[in-house]
């Protein structure tokens, strides 16, 4: 029995900056400031690269967290679904050229960096919404890639009153070396994004798909409002109950139920779009910090 060919993704209709992309405020943006080959060698040899456990165990990459460290310790806390992140480490040399760039395009600051190092073509992101609770709001979300060429899968969440086997509307967007993607909430809250793992051949690949020994890393720079103090002990900001760092409450662990409700309202972040309401589901704050998913 012959096997089904897997479909060339590199044949498949993508998007790219003269297209409507989501919502209409997202975009891909080729040929950056940092033209130069050596930036993916400087971003590999001075991150320091980690693991990261989701309940399903090891994700797929390798990871690392940066972002902006104030005199007095403090530092932003981005919180999403995973069992383990790695520590937030000060902006490296090249990271930081990096977001500048970044800061240039979208006319906002961006304190905070998710890096990711997608090892091969197996290593892969499942499709999911950013996790707005600590993002600032009306802010953007920049990824920026280097490496080998990878292709970005949007898909439309699923409206309460479709059928289950309703067609949804998918968009793929290259995602080349020195590329910048900007993500708009809008669109993170109507539209699911991903990676997927790429089973084909490399014969079966184009040539800018095998660049850089396939190897490719993503920076995920936003803007975070919620705060942690030095020692991790305090939290406070968009996120948290307490709004302002004078009235800065104690990390809440062991609290079973209110880590339930945080990660109930990221569940539903991830599959509601028109019944989305960001003040209803986090608009108290959270004070969780550590949490299994």
């Amino acid at each position: 029995m012959s096997k089904t060919k897997i479909p060339s993704l590199a044949n498949l209709p993508t998007l790219g900056p003269d297209d409507t992309i989501g919502e209409g405020d997202s975009f891909i943006k080729y040929d950056n400031t940092l033209s130069s080959d050596s930036i993916f060698k400087l971003l590999h040899d001075e991150v320091s690269w980690q693991k990261m456990y989701h309940a399903a165990g090891e994700v797929p990459r390798l990871v690392a967290v940066q972002g902006t460290i104030d005199a007095d310790g403090s530092k932003p806390v981005y919180r999403h679904p995973s069992d383990q992140s790695p520590p937030l480490l000060a902006f490296t040399p090249a990271v930081l050229l990096v977001k500048n760039a970044a800061e240039a395009v979208i006319g906002h600051s961006l304190n905070h960096v998710l890096i990711q190092l997608y090892r091969d073509g197996k290593d892969h992101i499942t499709e999911h919404s950013d996790k707005t609770l600590d993002i600032v709001r009306g802010s953007k979300i920049v990824n920026a890639s280097f490496g080998a060429r990878r292709t970005m899968r949007l898909r439309r969440k699923r409206k309460s009153s479709a059928e289950p086997r309703d067609p949804r509307e998918t968009q793929r967007v290259h995602m080349p070396h020195n590329s910048l993607f900007v993500l708009g909430l809008a669109t993170n809250q109507s539209w699911l994004h991903g990676i997927n793992a790429d089973k084909r051949l490399s014969m079966d690949r184009a040539p800018e798909e095998m660049a850089f020994d396939g190897m490719r890393i993503s920076l995920t720079f936003r803007h975070i409002g919620t705060f942690l103090d030095a020692d991790e002990t305090h939290i406070w900001g968009q996120g948290a109950r307490a709004k302002s760092k004078e009235d800065a409450h104690a990390v809440v662990a062991g609290d079973d139920s209110e880590t339930e409700r945080m990660i109930y309202a990221f569940g539903r972040e991830n599959h509601q779009d028109e019944e989305w309401d960001w003040e209803e589901e986090y608009g108290k704050g959270f004070d969780v910090l550590h949490f299994r998913a």
